[in-house]
């Protein structure tokens, strides 16, 4: 009995924390009406190297955060390995995040796949950030590291 006990206050005290993380993230994450990426397949990012409008018959939730996909291979893929594909810092300009630690919004269709993590970036006719995020690539992405942790503290 003591056992069983134990077992649910263990079971309970996980899914607590679980629905705790599902929240922060969804709060801290770049999401439109709930949706990551605004719309985009994190998947075709990597399979095809280009931006690709997702379909909500292909969604899933990770840990509060829902994703589209473009076909149900992709959200296959996905489910098998979901930090791989997710965008860092929680899919807000990884360029303002390591220049200001500011959330600016992206350009679904302006990113990069460094080290086999996404990376996406504000883009206007006047401003492409991902252009500055190449002339000092190391410096921000450093700093971008440290500026994400601080949205969770």
């Amino acid at each position: 009995m003591k056992t069983k006990i134990f077992f649910l206050i263990l079971v309970s005290v996980f899914t607590i924390d679980g629905m705790a993380q599902s929240a922060i993230r969804s709060k801290q994450f770049n999401l439109e009406s709930g949706v990551a990426i605004q719309g985009f397949d994190p998947v075709a990012y990597f399979t095809l190297q280009k931006a690709v409008e997702g379909n909500k018959k292909f969604a899933t939730n990770f840990e509060g955060v829902t994703y589209y996909f473009a076909s149900a291979s992709n959200k296959e893929l996905f489910l098998k390995d979901p930090k791989k594909y997710e965008p860092q810092y929680g899919g807000w300009c990884a360029y303002a995040m390591g220049a200001t630690g500011e959330k600016v919004e992206i350009d679904p269709e302006t990113f990069k796949i460094l080290n086999g993590k996404l990376y996406l970036y504000y883009h206007s006719w006047t401003n492409n950030t991902l252009l500055k995020w190449n002339r000092d690539e190391a410096n921000l992405k450093s700093k971008a590291e440290k500026n994400w942790m601080n949205f969770f503290h």
